[in-house]
C-alpha cells in the first residue's frame, strides 16, 4: 500500500533470518511470499508502473530485485508443491508472471 517494497523486504527478510523462531509456524514460509511479493513491487517502482512516494530520495532501488523475486517464490513454492490451497495457487500464479 505504501509503495515501499525495500522497506517490506527489509521486514521480510528478519523473519527469514530468524527462522527457529517461526520455523514451526506459517509465518516462516509467508515471510517468503511476502519476500517475493516486495521484490515484485521494486520491478514495478523501477519500471515506473507503480508510483515512487513512498521510496525515498537517496535509496537507491534493487536492480537484481527481479531475479530475488524469483528466487524468494521458488523457496516458498518448492516444499508446497504438492498441497492444494488457495495462497499456494495464487503464489504459483504471481510466480509464472515472473519468467
Amino acid at each position: 500500500m505504501l509503495h515501499a517494497g525495500y522497506r517490506g523486504a527489509a521486514e521480510f527478510q528478519k523473519l527469514i533470518d530468524r527462522r527457529g523462531v517461526v520455523i514451526n509456524f506459517p509465518w516462516g514460509a509467508l515471510a517468503l511470499l511476502g519476500l517475493g511479493r516486495a521484490y515484485v513491487l521494486e520491478v514495478a517502482v523501477g519500471a515506473g508502473l507503480v508510483s515512487v512516494q513512498g521510496h525515498p530520495q537517496g535509496v537507491p532501488l534493487q536492480q537484481d530485485a527481479l531475479a530475488k523475486a524469483r528466487a524468494a517464490y521458488q523457496d516458498f513454492l518448492t516444499p508446497w508443491k504438492d498441497a492444494d490451497i488457495p495462497i499456494l495457487k495464487q503464489a504459483k500464479a504471481e510466480y509464472a508472471r515472473l519468467k
